[in-house]
Formats: structure tokens, sequence, C-alpha cells
């Protein structure tokens, strides 16, 4: 029957709704009463201690599909710092306890490490009264024995709701034996960016394979030899297509060929990182194909230990606190609002400005407060 007989034969009347239509457009949907809202994580840690439910909920993973764009998985921080040893084969335990030195928070509190094997700090061990006319910077405002205890004194004074979840977690990150790890800066930012937009898994699976493209596999019985990390020359000196041996895609394999090349010809060092205000280090890093902002923000505060990094991009850090504020974050999440659906920058900004110089600690106690696993974003 063709197509025009059909339409002859039938009348307005006669049509029917779509098949596709399963209600009736008379059928009003039946209302469910609202449940009573249930006191979230946030609010039991700011509240103090609590008693365990019987059968606690489940908790939601970190998935890269709840960050904004810009924001890898938490396995890139895991790779980038850790207490001492990320746990991977290039990353031994230290033998000896850590020794306090002068710091100062709004610099590089970490040692680290060059290619050659050298150690650099912002101060030499006795440099506490060194004159800044001669080292390029200010007097040294602590020690790393002190540091952590002066800033969670600081954030307890300006907002005393701090209090508990302060006293529950000891931030292991800005401990005097988390500002003794020596940092390597090209293994950190080379680690991050094989672990973006990838678990922790498969970002230590990368790694490792990746460290194996530069170490010999050890004859059997000395399985202990001890593996390093390539040198940025190392890595210059090698094709796109060898890296990739690795299991790394050709785009992260180019971006740490191009980190390697600028370590290799002194666009970027140990010395340079050690040396340069945070807004240099933002310039310098950012410059790199393969870091974005907030890359560079948590290798400045997991990896150099700069203790004044606050970065509103992260979500998390934005869920804590507006939690902090009392808002009802899960409210806020149905509601929408893309990358500012729970606090405006501007509003970070003004708010996060009392806790200076110590922002990074306090957006590790925002990821608390929000329940984010933070021992996933620290040691993988």
């Amino acid at each position: 029957m063709s197509t025009a007989r059909i339409t002859r034969s039938t009348t307005t009347s006669q049509r029917q709704p779509p098949i596709s239509s399963p209600v009736s457009s008379t059928t009003k949907p039946t209302k469910r009463s609202r449940p009573a809202r249930k006191e979230g994580a946030a609010e039991r840690l700011l509240h103090g201690p609590y008693d365990a439910p019987s059968t606690p909920p489940k908790k939601a993973r970190l998935s890269a599909s709840a960050l904004p764009p810009t924001t890898p998985t938490p396995a890139l921080i895991g790779l980038m710092s850790g207490l001492h040893s990320t746990g991977d084969i290039d990353d031994p335990l230290p033998t000896h306890a850590p020794a306090s030195r002068p710091a100062e928070p709004h610099l590089t509190n970490a040692p680290l490490k060059t290619p050659g094997g050298s150690r650099l700090t912002a101060y030499p061990a006795d440099g506490a009264n060194a004159s800044p006319s001669k080292t390029g910077k200010p007097r040294p405002t602590t020690t790393t024995g002190q540091l952590l205890d002066e800033a969670c004194a600081h954030l307890i004074a300006v907002e005393p709701r701090l209090k508990p979840v302060i006293d529950k977690h000891r931030c292991q990150v800005f401990a005097p034996e988390g500002l003794a790890e020596e940092v390597d800066p090209f293994r950190s930012l080379a680690s991050g960016i094989m672990a973006q937009q990838v678990s922790g898994a498969a970002a230590s699976s990368i790694k490792k394979k990746f460290i194996g493209l530069f170490n010999e596999v050890p004859a059997e019985g000395k399985e202990n030899i001890e593996w390093r990390f390539p040198t940025p020359s190392q890595v210059a000196a090698c094709e796109v297509e060898f890296l990739r041996k690795a299991g790394l895609s050709g785009r992260k394999a180019e971006y740490i060929k191009g980190l390697a090349e600028k370590f290799a010809n002194g666009e970027l060092s140990a010395k340079i990182l050690v040396d340069a205000s945070y807004e240099e280090v933002l310039e310098k890093l950012t410059a790199v194909r393969g870091l974005g902002k907030w890359s560079v923000e948590m290798f400045a505060c997991f990896a150099l230990k700069r203790m004044d990094v606050f970065s509103t991009g992260d979500l998390g850090v934005q869920r804590g606190m507006a939690a902090l504020m009392g808002k009802d974050v899960k409210k806020l999440k149905a509601k929408g609002g893309g990358k500012w659906k729970y606090m405006s920058e501007a509003d970070m900004l003004a708010y996060s400005e009392k806790f200076a110089p110590y922002r990074s600690l306090f957006m590790w106690y925002m990821w608390r407060i929000e329940d984010v696993n933070v021992e996933a974003i620290q040691n993988s």
C-alpha cells in the first residue's frame, strides 16, 4: 500500500498517540515523601567523635568523571609524592631519621635531587641567620620540625571548627618525615604525566615498564638490584616510539620526551625550582606540554612541599569548603551548575585568604572533610 493511500485513509480524528508514549498525558506521577536528611561525613567530622553505624554507607569512588576536565586521577599525586616511598621499584625507604633544618612556608621545603645525585635545599642546614642580601630569599621563619605544628595552630586559630578534623588526622605530607623526602623533580613530573586519566594500578604498571626500559633485567638470584629512574638526558635521547613500549600513548610519550628535553637543556632544573617564587614555578611548568595548572599546583604542594598552594579548580576542595561553611553539598551536587557548582572562585579565594600562608594544609583538610580518599592521593 502506498504512502499516499495511507494518508488519505487516516483522518485527524482517527490518529492515535505514538506507540512510544508509555504514559497517558492525563496520568499524574505519584508523589513520594522526602526522607529526612541524614548528617553527612563532613558534618560528623566537624562535630567531633561519633558512633559509626552498624552498616556504613558505601563510599563513592573518586572517578575521573566526577572531576573538572583538567583534573587527572589521584594516581598522579601518588606518583609525585608519598611518605618517603611510593612503593615503586625506584623508591626505597629511607635509612635515617629526618634532621630539622630551616624552612619557610612560601618556598620549596623539600630537598630536591639533581641528575648528578646532589641534594639542594632552599636553605643550608646552618643558614637560619643567613642574610637575605646573600641568599636572595627571605629569612627562614621556622624549621621543618616545627612547620606542621605551627600551621595547624594557625588554621585552628582562624577557624576553630577545624580542630576536630585536625586532631583526628595528622598530615604526613608536611610532617618532619614528609619534609625529609628527597624529590627528583623530573621523576615526579614525568610520573605525574604517566598517571593522567588512568587508575593507580595502571599508572604504577606503566611506570615500572618505563623504568625497565632503562635498567637491565636482574639475573636470577639478584632481584634486589637497585632500579633507577632514568635521567632527563637519557629520556631526551630516545625516540617517542621507544618510550611507547612502556604502555604510554603517543601523546604522553611526546610530553615526557619534551619535559626531559627542558631539563636536559637547563630550561628547568632542581635549582630553578628551589629558588623560584610560586608564580614563577606556575609560569615555567604550565608552559610545558602535558602539564596543566592543576597538575602543577599538586606538584608544588605534594612534591615541592610549598605550604601556600591553593587550587580553586579542585572539586574536592570546593566541596569541603562548602561543607565547612554549612552548605548542603548533596543538594548543590544535584542542582548542577558546572565547575563552580559548590562555590564560586571569587568566594573560595576570599574565604581561603585567612588561612595563608598555610593554604596547602587547608586544602588537605578540605579533602578530609569531604571524605576524599587522601591515602589514594598520597600513596596510590
